[in-house]
């Protein structure tokens, strides 16, 4: 997995600890488990719910996406709503340095 350097941003290798372009200290390495919580922009299904939230918490993304369309056949709804109000909610995944969202 690949990091960028927050002042400079130059493309490093996860185990860094200082850039080696610019010298500056990067933060602690986060454990796997405790990624934060966006949508992907590769491996979306329709919105990027789903695998974002098997991401973050380490899930299988087959299970979560059974488990969704199982709620929301089921739910009167209710996942329905849930999923549109994750949708909003949970931010894309930041774009790369030099890297173009997919419509440009």
């Amino acid at each position: 997995m690949t990091i960028y350097c927050s002042q400079c941003g130059a493309a490093l290798p996860a185990a860094a600890r200082y850039c080696s372009r610019c010298g500056v200290a990067l933060p602690p390495a986060q454990p796997f488990a405790a990624q934060t919580l966006v949508r992907p922009r590769v491996g979306r299904q329709v919105a990027g719910v789903c695998i974002g939230l098997a991401r973050a918490y380490g899930w299988d993304v087959a299970a979560v996406r059974i488990a969704a369309v199982l709620g929301l056949c089921f739910s009167g709804g209710i996942v329905g709503v849930a999923y549109i109000a994750c949708w909003i909610g949970i931010p894309d995944e930041p774009l790369a340095p030099g890297e173009y969202p997919s419509g440009v």
